[in-house]
């Protein structure tokens, strides 16, 4: 019988989309299931975009699409990119995917041969490691955990640097720990980032809306343009304006990489149909009310998340600023049991706490930190508070 490619065998499944079907089956037999798991933001878009959307749905012309992306989808985009400090791009400098996710794996294709190395910290979105490993390449796991807010600290970054690695990914605000780097960061690690010219950098911000506390988005940009040669940033539709099954993902960067990408879309998905263009447009040109107002629902979820994550003893959970999640250090309850089930690690307790309480969460193993567990604070409000109560009584429970 023939064989499948062995990138296939490098490739697993998604943890967190595991842990949200398990969560789907259990509610589907009647369990009284609250999901702390999956990363959607759980709102609509303004009507506006569904206005845009239905005036282009009844002029459908049916055709191919441009590879790079409509051009009222690009003028849309670098409006929205220059509010957020991109200065000097054009259209040359953009192009499109399918979500943010499959935009990454193009410039992993784009930027990396078999054996090259990308280096990121942990925890990652754990979708880094999983392109790095179809494509053959190198992950260079820079681990930051708690005890450093999970963040990446100039010296990690310059070690990392040292081994001359082909992409350097970056990610702020932070999935799945939720924290925002402040300029001062950010600007610290620029200055390394400029010692080593060879090296390409991608900046994964898809949630830079979405910043609390007064903290404001930075990119490294911002603090050293002469960066802008080889910085690639990503962005979508998908997080600031609840638009994820939408599919709209865009990069500004270098020409030559823009350039890359949209052909390798005419190879792989050839457009962005015309109604989620039109939706785009408007999520980007029109009111902005919708995400500023649910930022602020969510810098209000994560006190209440937070706050009662401190409460309980042993348990430790650096402040997120920003995205929607927060990753609470659980290491405090391993070697313990709860009803006779011992917890030997952060998927045992994960799995118990679904069955035992019926709180899904996904394991901090699948994002690189395995001493912790990533809540996703996105559910109706209703469900947050008792989904909480639901984890302290279950820690209250472990003996």
């Amino acid at each position: 019988m023939p064989q499948l490619a062995q990138r296939v065998g490098r490739a697993k499944p998604s943890a967190i989309m595991v842990i949200a079907e398990k969560a789907k089956q259990l509610k589907a037999a009647g369990r009284d299931i609250i999901s702390f798991s999956i990363g959607v933001p759980n709102f609509f878009p303004g009507e506006h975009v569904y206005a845009a959307a239905r005036e282009a749905l009844q002029h459908d012309s049916g055709q191919y699409g441009s590879n790079r992306g409509a051009d009222a989808l690009l003028d849309a985009f670098l409006v929205h990119i220059e509010k957020l400090g991109f200065k000097g791009y054009g259209r040359t400098n953009l192009s499109i995917g399918i979500g943010a996710k499959q935009v990454l794996y193009n410039l992993g294709e784009a930027l990396l041969n078999e054996g090259d190395e990308i280096a990121f910290a942990a925890p990652f979105w754990t979708t880094y490691r999983d392109i790095a490993d179809i494509l053959g390449a190198k992950a260079n796991i820079l681990h930051c955990g708690p005890e450093q807010n999970y963040k990446l600290t100039p010296a990690q970054l310059d070690a990392a640097l040292a081994r001359k690695p082909k992409v350097f990914l970056f990610n702020n605000p932070s999935n799945p720990t939720g924290m925002v780097y402040t300029r001062d960061e950010i600007a610290a690690l620029a200055d390394v980032l400029a010692k080593y010219p060879d090296t390409w950098i991608i900046t994964d911000d898809i949630y830079n809306s979405m910043v609390f506390d007064g903290l404001g988005y930075h990119n490294f940009v911002h603090v050293k343009p002469e960066l802008k040669d080889r910085l690639i940033f990503v962005d979508s539709v998908s997080k600031t304006y609840g638009m994820p099954g939408w599919r709209v993902g865009l990069i500004a960067g270098p020409e030559n990489v823009a350039k890359a990408i949209t052909t390798l879309n005419s190879n792989h998905i050839t457009s962005v149909p015309e109604v989620v263009t039109a939706a785009a447009v408007a999520a980007f040109s029109g009111p902005q009310d919708v995400p500023q107002a649910k930022c602020k629902e969510f810098a209000g979820k994560r006190d209440v998340v937070v706050n009662a994550l401190r409460a309980i003893p042993g348990v430790v959970c650096p402040t997120p600023q920003g995205a929607f999640y927060a990753f609470p250090d659980i290491s405090v309850a391993f070697g313990k049991s709860h009803n006779g089930t011992r917890i030997e690690n952060d998927v045992d307790f994960c799995a118990a706490l679904l069955e035992a309480k019926g709180v899904a969460c996904v394991p901090g193993s699948a994002f690189g930190e395995p001493r912790a567990m990533r809540i996703s604070y996105t559910c109706p409000t209703a469900q947050l508070q008792p989904g909480l109560e639901r984890i302290q009584a279950f820690f209250a429970e472990l003996t």
